[in-house]
């Protein structure tokens, strides 16, 4: 396949500029005026529920830089000192440290906050998730760093121009280009601030800063584009630093709108279709204090979580800083640390029901399991607990709990057959009550009756070309997903509104990554001249449908 290297120093200048102008525009900040419909979602609906208050730290002394909003901060938290500013980072855990790989710049800059682009990238370590960290190596310039491992097991820094590679979390680093092909899809908003997800077989899904989704076979290799415009919410924002995870249910994506300092929480059964849970991902004053103090920092950016082993986010880290970026000068009060946030990380569920429940007819069997420090049959709230499709439980409808049962791996729970609404698009039920204490408790289960890895069938513009008279179009068709595709059907629309088929054709099945190319001929003549709408279908299921405007 053909490869396309991005980051060359043209390149990498551009998308430098492009990103100091959004942060020129970081001056001003506005209030996004929330859905009226959020006035009535029930605690758990929202991922903000999800954050605990902070561990207990040493608090900032007279000594200490900061705004006074902040002077309250826990300063063994995150990382953070005198010499330097700090930002974006991405945690590991591993042989019972916790690695952390950080941005930061000196403080003494001139420039202050705007220094950014000549960060470095540090190795730091610590014996707990929240803090402190201490740098133990310099790997290297770059900003905007997240950490991946590869299918080989390779450890991965992205920074924006390129990536520092090791065999070793240790080190050494080596820095490689990364190569990218948008595949005849315009790149969203630039490739600075990536995210990566590991998915079942190895492979890697990324999400770019404007909302494209790209794979890579191993992580190593190239990327490539499979959407054709964003899969952020659809609404008015300026969206950047997204962060995409994976567990055992589904993918979650949490978005920042910088401008309006609202983030907006996603999930997707297969990291292209996306969906939106209702209100705010995250907002300024999500980092309290056990006796109710908040560390107001002005703007939480780059959030990256920490997992469990089943997937599950146990922990927020975001690049903070106290005022308005511009005002952050050299050596000053104000500067920008990086801080932790424990998450609820949500209980473990296993739907029993073989197949699809009818609402008003079947009761609904789930199981929830224990864990270290959970017992469900004595823990639970039983009257608290609500059960079914995102839509409803999030606005304290769905299934009300009827009994609960011992179960070897915890304790099965029915619920009544009305309310829950289950159907077959919804891929994750959802779990919204309390426990005995009046803590919250919430989770997502799998369903049987859902395929969950599946193909992702996607195309490349139609090559037109003339043979003997007649126009034939080449259709490049990929596999991107994890299993082997089905019999699938690919058609070429022209027309004002795409809706006049000009070309069919069989896809016969293809194993991931496999690429298969189709040659459509006898097409009409005026067909160079008409944007190309491309629709690949496999039963009922549309993989692709693209416009190639004017045949590109």
């Amino acid at each position: 396949m053909r490869k396309i290297v991005f980051f060359n120093s043209i390149a990498t200048l551009l998308l430098c500029l492009m990103t100091v102008q959004a942060q020129t525009l970081d001056i001003e900040i506005t209030e996004r005026k929330r859905p009226e419909e959020w006035k009535s979602l029930v605690r758990g609906a929202q991922f903000k529920d999800r954050f605990l208050h902070m561990p207990v730290g040493t608090k900032a002394s007279k000594d200490s830089w900061g705004a006074d909003a902040v002077m309250n901060r826990y300063i063994d938290n995150g990382i953070e000192d005198k010499e330097r500013s700090y930002w974006c980072g991405t945690i590991l855990h591993k042989d019972d440290r916790y690695h952390m790989y950080v941005v930061g710049w000196p403080e003494s800059s001139e420039k202050g906050h705007m220094e950014w682009p000549n960060s470095i990238v540090y190795h730091t370590i610590s014996d707990k998730p929240e803090g402190p960290y201490a740098i133990i190596d310099t790997i290297g310039a770059g900003h905007n760093a997240e950490l991946f491992q590869a299918k080989d097991g390779t450890y991965v820094i992205f920074v924006t121009g390129g990536s520092y590679r090791s065999k070793s979390h240790m080190g050494p680093w080596k820095f490689e280009k990364m190569s990218f092909d948008p595949r005849d899809r315009n790149i969203i908003e630039g490739l600075s601030n990536l995210t990566f997800a590991k998915r079942e077989d190895g492979s890697q899904l990324m999400v770019c800063r404007g909302g494209g989704v790209w794979f890579s076979e191993d992580g190593l290799s190239t990327f490539y584009q499979v959407t054709n415009k964003s899969v952020y919410p659809a609404i008015e924002g300026e969206f950047e630093d997204p962060v995409v995870w994976k567990d055992e249910v589904q993918y979650h994506l949490i978005v920042n709108d910088w401008y309006g300092r609202i983030a907006f929480y996603q999930r997707s059964k297969d990291g292209v279709n996306w969906v939106t849970d209702p209100g705010e991902a995250y907002v300024p004053g999500i980092a309290r204090h056990a006796d109710g103090e908040v560390e107001d920092w002005f703007k939480f950016e780059r959030i990256k979580v920490l997992q469990d082993e089943y997937g599950r986010a146990y922990q927020a880290n975001f690049a903070v800083i106290d005022t308005i970026k511009w005002e952050d000068l050299g050596n000053d009060k104000y500067s920008s640390k990086h801080i932790m946030i424990p998450l609820n990380k949500g209980v473990l569920l296993r739907m029993l029901n073989k197949n699809l429940p009818k609402n008003g007819k079947d009761e609904v069997r789930l199981l929830i399991r224990k864990e270290e420090g959970f017992d469900p049959l004595q823990d639970v709230d039983l009257s608290s607990l609500r059960f079914g499709i995102s839509e409803e439980v999030n606005f304290g409808r769905g299934s009300k709990a009827l009994r609960i049962d011992k179960h070897a791996d915890g304790a099965i729970v029915t619920f009544a057959a009305e309310g829950h609404k289950l159907n077959n698009e919804d891929f994750a039920p959802k779990l919204i009550g309390k426990n005995k204490q009046g803590e919250l408790l919430f989770g997502f289960t799998r369903v049987p009756w859902i395929t969950y890895e599946s193909a992702i069938l996607s195309s490349r513009k139609p090559v037109l070309t003339a043979n003997n008279g007649n126009i034939q179009a080449e259709v490049k068709i990929e596999n991107f997903g994890v299993e082997n595709s089905k019999k699938a059907s690919l058609k070429i629309f022209v027309g004002a509104a795409g809706e006049k088929v000009v070309a069919k054709h069989a896809i016969p099945p293809l194993k991931p990554y496999e690429t298969r190319v189709l040659t459509l001929r006898d097409l009409p003549e005026d067909i160079k001249n008409q944007s190309l709408r491309v629709v690949i279908e496999e039963d009922a299921k549309v993989h692709q449908d693209i416009v190639f405007s004017n045949g590109k």
